[in-house]
């Protein structure tokens, strides 16, 4: 039985029937100024109802990755699932499509939602805003309930910050000044991030940390909709890391109910989902049909993505052993093969395809590297538009002319190009996981990787979830790939290009150089990153997510 048959685990429909105890969370996190108004009881009691009727099913969809993950790992590639060819072949089905404000998405710009960069990215000049939750924020709870104090304001028009003075720059205030600003698609953690600052007890009387995504969901949703729609927009989001359309159900279920208890029309909610899993390039269709009443597209997650397949593949041997980062661009086999299906998948339904985000950033004060940042986005973005996607992702915003001079180019005045249904596409299940590249793995690619995820671990450790190194910007997901190449080089036995072997006693050293050549300060965290490091990339086991053991013994907050 191959991963993409798998029959899921029977969901559960609600709790065992002895009921003792009343569902209830509890906040065990610090109460700092103003967290009362998002973490207000009538909030909580929606935050109870959420992990009380789709807690379980949240811990059943989980449990299925584990099983599909042991099962591609033991051999079975994934296959397009014959119990859902049905809803393939049904021509006549269509999605919801896009909401008030989503009409035209063709440049995007990311970014977390701390008061600074939500003001930069509200005037920023893009269509949309992808306010992130998720891998671009250190999931500190300053960072989850201040983000959500962030947006709270700017919808209703309230932000403003002033930067404190320091011994090098003076104070200064920020202010949203634009008079269109971006549409906010809110993206909340994943399934699998568990939100320890929040407990839930279930009638059973067992208490367990409450879910990141419903969470985040829950706090913007409960607070937001009603005010976004009064503003014209809606309530919407990215959801992220999804796997199954299983999995595209909960979250459906999640946003009707969620919709009939605040008392707002079915279909209000809209969601565009990353297709940034393997396992969810084999069910873009599926998922596309489970949320049909509440998306507006999908989006090519091309980071996570290929981390997913490392993940998925990296016992396999060495057919599976993909070169330095720098190699796997969006034209290698297998990548091309799923961006080009997403925008077929997509136009065929009547959903958008967004485009993903190119690392290469610019540099105000090196016109070289900012010049290279340009020549190097306007060719991905030219790509992409040329390929169909109907818009397209930016992490800066110097890069959003860039960016939207390609999709000018191709759009003119249509708001997408939902028209271009590209029948010439056909991707099989072999092309999707054609991971031949042919290039080495190189001393600095080894070398660039043990850095770049020690030193965005020690940011992230500080509370920053986007970080610009070595001219890139790296996230959760850029540095997710540095350690799952480590690990599989390592259990793979490869060698760099001139034959030195890649081991534990190798990457050692490559620790001690980086630790040394880091500016260190008082308060630096590169001493934990760096064990971090040792433990999702050295140790035997491959935990599934590097933030998991990280969040657990360095951001969660005790007495």
């Amino acid at each position: 039985m191959t991963p993409a048959t798998a029959t899921p685990m029977r969901t559960r429909t609600g709790p065992i029937p002895t009921q003792t105890h009343e569902p209830r969370v509890e906040i065990t996190g610090r109460l700092a100024p103003r967290y009362d108004e998002i973490l207000t009881p009538e909030a909580l009691a929606f935050l109870t109802e959420l992990h009380h009727r789709f807690g379980a099913r949240r811990h059943d969809r989980l449990a299925d990755r584990m099983r599909r993950r042991f099962e591609i790992g033991n051999g079975h590639d994934p296959q397009f699932r014959d119990d859902t060819r049905h809803i393939r072949e049904d021509a006549e089905w269509k999605v919801a499509g896009a909401g008030p404000g989503l009409e035209d998405r063709r440049v995007e710009i990311t970014g977390p939602t701390d008061p600074k960069m939500t003001i930069n990215a509200l005037n920023s000049g893009a269509k949309v805003w992808l306010a992130d939750q998720e891998d671009a924020t250190s999931p500190t709870w300053k960072n989850v309930i201040e983000g959500q104090l962030s947006l709270r304001d700017a919808i209703r028009g309230e932000l403003s910050f002033t930067s404190p003075r320091t011994e090098t720059t003076p104070s200064k205030r920020y202010e949203v000044t634009a008079t269109e600003t971006p549409t906010i698609v809110m993206r909340p953690r994943g399934w699998h991030l568990p939100e320890q600052h929040i407990r839930f007890t279930d009638r059973t009387g067992r208490t367990m940390a409450a879910s990141g995504s419903l969470v985040d969901f829950g706090l913007y949703f409960f607070h937001n909709a009603k005010q976004l729609i009064a503003n014209g927009r809606g309530p919407y989001f990215y959801i992220a890391k999804l796997e199954s359309s299983e999995e595209a159900k909960l979250w459906d279920d999640v946003f009707t109910f969620s919709e009939q208890y605040v008392g707002i029309p079915h279909g209000t909610i809209r969601a565009t989902v990353l297709i940034e899993t393997l396992p969810a390039a084999f069910e873009m269709e599926e998922i596309l049909f489970e949320l049909r009443d509440h998306i507006a597209g999908l989006n090519a997650g091309r980071w996570d993505y290929i981390f997913s397949i490392i993940k998925n593949y990296r016992g396999r041997g060495a057919r599976f052993v993909l070169p330095d980062r720098s190699e796997v661009t969006m034209t290698v086999p297998f990548m091309r093969a799923y961006t080009e299906l997403l925008v077929k998948t997509c136009h065929k339904r009547g959903a958008f395809a967004i485009g993903g985000m190119s690392a290469f950033i610019p540099n105000r004060r090196d016109p070289e590297v900012t010049e290279r940042a340009f020549e190097k986005v306007a060719a991905d973005k030219k790509r992409e538009a040329g390929d169909g996607f109907d818009g397209t992702w930016v992490a800066h915003p110097d890069l959003i002319p860039v960016a939207r001079a390609e999709f000018d180019a191709v759009l003119g005045e249509r708001p997408n190009q939902l028209d271009r249904q590209r029948p010439e596409v056909e991707v099989s299940a072999t092309d999707l996981i054609d991971v031949h590249i042919g290039r080495p793995i190189t001393t600095a690619g080894v070398h660039g990787n043990v850095s770049v995820a020690i030193r965005y671990i020690e940011a992230w450790l500080r509370g920053l979830g986007a970080v610009a190194i070595d001219n890139l910007m790296e996230d959760a997901a850029t540095a997710e790939i540095s350690r799952s190449q480590v690990w599989q080089w390592i259990h793979q036995d490869r060698t760099t290009e001139d034959g030195t072997p890649i081991t534990r006693d190798l990457i050692e050293g490559l620790i001690t150089e980086v630790l040394a050549e880091a500016e260190r300060r008082d308060g630096d965290r590169f001493d934990d990153a760096a064990d971090i490091f040792r433990e999702v990339a050295l140790g035997q086991d491959f935990p599934a997510f590097l933030t998991l053991p990280a969040y657990a013994k360095y951001l969660v907050e005790t007495d």
